[in-house]
């Protein structure tokens, strides 16, 4: 039976030493911090984790010591994707060999394929490892749009289980819905856009894959159960960190998140460039919104 995904998930930061090496002491502490936090899983090496900027070698390592780090008590999801089929196919491989719960697949970027192209890319995957499969859309980040249209073909191969979309327009996001209704399986819908995620729930949806759960791990996870027994409660908890949501983003993720973890002491400052430090007009607003919420 393939694996149901829910709840709140975290799109972890890769953690940095001065010299642009992995910390993967702090990784472990991070992992535990989560763990203790109720997050429902970890996903490892996406957009928030660098993968860009991740050698393939480092890309596997970091995926393997996750999974020994959480050591089965919760999901972890592996960020495989590429902008070329066979390195997606490649690398989804060696996650699962790794023994990951899942992969997390973004839409080929720079290439900027077609819908069909992009059918052909996620079957090919899908076809060539027999492991749970979310499909990844991000227009934002990778100048490829992920239409419904497209996404209820996909759901249909047995190994595709879920969307994460970052589009956090109402009208995508009940297109999602419907497919997920009409899928013959569980086909989950999480939301890829921290702002809007308790819409998406709201409306069906299964859960978030968080920016923001790097630093307020608890209270997403909580948001996240909230919603499913007191709608009102879990709306007045989310619009407490509705500011925190926006300056996530203040600068291109994960620059400004890193940057709050750092001041938590919870992970060195370092990123990988040509991402640099978090621009310092920006400081002082951000530690004034983590004092009002008791972070700092």
């Amino acid at each position: 039976m393939m694996q149901v995904f829910n709840g709140s998930f975290v799109a972890i930061v890769t953690p940095m030493h001065e010299d642009g090496s992995v910390d993967f002491d702090s990784l472990s502490r991070l992992i535990e911090w989560h763990i203790e936090s109720k997050t429902d899983g970890i996903v490892v090496v996406g957009t928030t984790g660098e993968s860009a900027t991740l050698s393939v070698r480092e890309h596997i390592e970091v995926i393997k010591k996750t999974v020994e780090f959480v050591d089965k008590r919760i999901l972890v999801i592996a960020g495989s994707g590429s902008n070329s089929t066979a390195q997606a196919v490649e690398t989804t491989m060696e996650s699962k060999i790794a023994g990951v719960d899942g992969c997390l697949l973004v839409t080929p970027y720079y290439n900027r394929p077609s819908q069909k192209g992009l059918i052909e890319h996620y079957i090919k995957i899908a076809n060539s490892v027999d492991i749970p499969q979310i499909l990844y859309n991000v227009p934002t980040r990778t100048s490829c749009d992920l239409l419904p249209e497209t996404v209820e073909i996909l759901s249909k191969h047995r190994n595709i289980v879920g969307l994460k979309e970052a589009i956090g327009d109402k009208e995508r996001i009940n297109k999602a819905i419907k497919i997920s209704k009409k899928s013959s399986s569980e086909f989950s819908i999480l939301s890829g856009d921290d702002p809007t995620f308790l819409d998406l729930i709201q409306v069906g949806g299964h859960g978030v894959i968080s920016v923001a759960a790097n630093v307020i791990p608890a209270q997403i996870a909580e948001i996240c159960n909230l919603a499913k027994k007191n709608l009102k409660e879990a709306r007045n908890l989310n619009e407490k960190y509705k500011n925190l949501y926006n300056l996530c983003f203040i600068e291109s993720n994960p620059v400004p998140v890193k940057w709050m973890l750092n001041q938590m002491d919870l992970i060195q400052k370092y990123l990988r460039l040509p991402l640099v430090e978090l621009d310092s007009i920006h400081k002082d607003n951000i530690k004034v919104e983590m004092r009002n919420l008791n972070l700092l």
